[in-house]
């Protein structure tokens, strides 16, 4: 992966919802990080699906239905949410 989606930690505790998601997710309900779930990699809320499997699958011209028949485990709001933030993170952030 280039880069961590914006509203998460490496300390295990998601963090603050300010992603500017439309307020329809708030961070615990798109990623968590936690060093006994996949070694702490970020993963979709509630399942052991890593994030960076939504971008693998992206960038290998892959839909996001073919995501979310991949892995049915991670809703679409999820998903949605998750590139989102990325997006919010890319253009609000200051180099």
């Amino acid at each position: 992966m280039r880069g961590r989606p914006g509203g998460v930690r490496g300390s295990g505790t998601p963090a603050s919802a300010d992603s500017g998601v439309n307020g329809a997710m708030n961070a615990e309900e798109l990623i968590e990080r936690n060093p006994e779930k996949m070694g702490g990699v970020a993963v979709f809320s509630g399942t052991r699906v890593p994030v960076e499997f939504l971008f693998q699958f992206l960038e290998d011209d892959q839909t996001l239905e073919t995501f979310l028949d991949q892995f049915p485990s991670v809703s679409r709001a999820q998903a949605r949410g998750v590139l989102g933030a990325s997006r919010d993170l890319l253009l609000h952030s200051r180099p």
